[in-house]
């Protein structure tokens, strides 16, 4: 009978904490646990990616689309340096994830061994709230649990290190001893409120506010009701951060869409003209969209005190769960309106209706094949109700942004703060294996996709075959372009686009997917967008849609900070010659229209 091991007791622990599946690669530095999870493979799922990084982007992906803690495994060395950049992401995005980490054996730690590195250095920063290296069996559930715990209560990335001995060694028996921590796998979120008198000191605020927006991040998550019944009473208009698009209705009359750069013409009004402003769960970094400080009053709610005041000059900071607090704050503002408000919900609904005209006119400018935007517009309407949607961080998250509205209870993630290529397929796959049943839609920009989505395209070709619901579409917006730095070089450093460094190779993505099976459909006329997207959510596999879009599509932030960018941005496409030319047209058709929204 084979001797129960620490990686044993590992697999254990990790069922305790309702842990199903750990994503991850092999290999010496981590095969105790691997051992144990082959043991344990009818209660824990291993999945394996193609590249650790992908097993990290992968785990947050699942503490994402799930709401619960994502787990990652890995070996000592390179596989362990491969987590970092997943690991960041969660960090930044506060998602919960929790890394168990191979290392060389006790005995030969600090001989300069092969593969070993000084784990607890690499990770410090990355996870700063919680990074152990265990040196005794005695330690390993101890440290599992506190790694559960802190990951869940401070939403962030948390390291366990277990050199291989420890991995091998005997299950210890833990009685009370001195020197020996005895745990328990639990935790429960607290209720956390405001004080009365700062609820009654944010009601001051907002009661006196004439002209009132709401900027409501993912800490609106479980407040979707909440904000919206707020706003009415308020006739305030709402906006989002990148990361909260998906916590609102953004058919609501006073849903202004996104915020900042690849915001939308009716935020940047809300932003601009408002008085007062509610911040909902939100730390969104684009400070230059919000108002200028003085010119209007704040209030921010938010379930980590931290982030108070941390991208606005807050009047009242309310630390609390955003239903809760946002209900609180509606009893107190019952009664409590200014005539004036009802001027300002029709100036919102204005812009509303004006961005929506407008973003309908630049799906369909001609573009050399397709506009990308209309790839995105395309899909509004088509896009299962019970739908789950990856998307990658380049030129294709500002057309998400834009173009989609996503039906109600549609998940739709993004690596916001990180903001790192290569999120889409790991992302789409975490979503995909925890709800089988729903059908997953990943939009990717080539760049991601020869980052990491190509590679991870294999695992999908792997697994698709065990999806209740097979549907699995990769939409990849194939302009041979890091379109996103090209624009940012002429908006930001008047420098025209450097092919050497942002044309990327061609590359056949929706023949690739047919090599691996899947279907593929390749798009060049804009004509054909809609039946090609009825295809690749009709199929009974997944579907490698590519599309060949216009890198010259502009990516102009809303006005008046796009205005301030044009003449920097045409002097550097006046160096690009005739595709250039072709760019310039195209901004000076969306500054045009923008303008005359502006009524200038």
């Amino acid at each position: 009978m084979t001797q129960r091991t620490v990686s044993d007791l590992m697999v254990e622990r990790l069922q305790a904490w309702g842990v199903d599946r750990v994503f991850g690669y092999s290999g010496d530095g981590i095969n105790g646990f691997m051992g144990a999870l082959r043991r344990a493979e009818d209660t824990v799922e291993f999945v394996q990616a193609r590249h650790e990084e992908a097993a990290a982007f992968m785990a947050v992906g699942h503490g994402k689309y799930t709401g619960g803690v994502g787990v990652v495994t890995s070996t000592q060395g390179p596989g362990a340096v491969h987590l970092l950049n997943g690991l960041y992401d969660a960090k930044m995005d506060s998602v919960p994830v929790v890394a168990i980490i191979g290392q060389q054996s006790t005995t030969v730690l600090g001989s300069a061994y092969m593969q070993e590195i000084d784990l607890l250095t690499l990770f410090k920063d990355v996870a700063a709230q919680f990074a152990q290296l265990a040196s005794s069996p005695e330690q390993v559930p101890m440290l599992i649990d506190r790694a559960f715990r802190t990951a869940l209560e401070t939403k962030s990335p948390c390291v366990v290190i277990v050199p291989h001995d420890i991995q091998s060694a005997e299950a210890p028996e833990l009685e009370q001893h001195h020197g020996i921590v005895v745990t328990a796998p639990v935790w429960h979120p607290a209720q956390v409120m405001p004080r009365d008198e700062d609820l009654d000191a944010a009601a001051e605020i907002l009661s006196a506010g004439e002209r009132i927006a709401l900027l409501v991040g993912q800490g609106a998550r479980g407040a979707q009701k909440e904000v919206v019944e707020l706003a009415e009473q308020l006739n305030a208009g709402i906006t989002t951060s990148l990361l909260g698009k998906p916590w609102v209705d953004e058919t609501l009359p006073l849903a202004a869409g996104t915020m900042g750069h690849l915001g939308t013409t009716a935020s940047a009004y809300l932003m601009e003209n408002c008085d007062t402003l509610l911040i909902i769960g939100s730390n969104d970094p684009w400070t230059e969209f919000y108002p200028k400080p003085g010119t209007a009053k704040a209030v921010q709610i938010d379930i980590d005190g931290r982030k108070i005041a941390n991208r606005y000059p807050v009047e009242v900071g309310l630390v609390g769960d955003a239903a809760g607090t946002l209900t609180a704050l509606g009893k107190r503002l019952a009664g409590r309106t200014q005539p004036s408000r009802a001027t300002w919900r029709e100036d919102v609904e204005h812009q509303v209706r004006a961005w929506r005209r407008l973003s309908e006119e630049r799906a369909n400018v001609p573009a050399r094949p397709v506009n990308p935007e209309l790839v995105v517009r395309e899909l509004n309407g088509r896009l299962p109700g019970d739908a789950q949607l990856s998307i990658d961080v380049g030129s294709c998250v500002y057309w998400y942004a834009r173009q989609l509205v996503l039906p109600p209870g549609v998940p739709a993630h993004v690596s916001g703060t990180l903001a790192s290529m290569g999120c889409a397929i790991p992302y789409g796959l975490a979503a995909k294996l925890a709800y089988p049943d729903r059908p997953l839609v990943a939009l990717a920009g080539d760049g991601g996709m020869q980052m990491l989505g190509v590679a991870e395209l294999i695992t999908v070709a792997h697994r698709w075959r065990e999806w209740a619901d097979p549907r699995f579409v990769v939409c990849v917006f194939n302009n041979r372009d890091l379109a996103e730095v090209s624009w940012e070089q002429r908006e930001n450093e008047v420098e025209p686009r450097f092919p050497a460094s942002q044309q990327i190779p061609d590359f056949p993505y929706a023949a690739y997917g047919e090599l691996l099976g899947l279907a593929g459909v390749r798009v060049e006329d804009p004509a054909k967008l809609g039946e090609a997207w009825d295809y690749a959510l009709g199929m009974d596999r997944p579907t490698v849609l590519e599309v060949l879009t216009d890198p010259n599509t502009p990516l102009l932030p809303p006005f008046p900070a796009g205005e301030e960018k044009l003449e920097g941005m045409r002097s550097a496409l006046s160096q690009e010659g005739p595709d250039g030319e072709h760019a310039r047209k195209l901004l000076d058709t969306y500054a045009e229209g923008e303008s005359e929204l502006r009524g200038k």
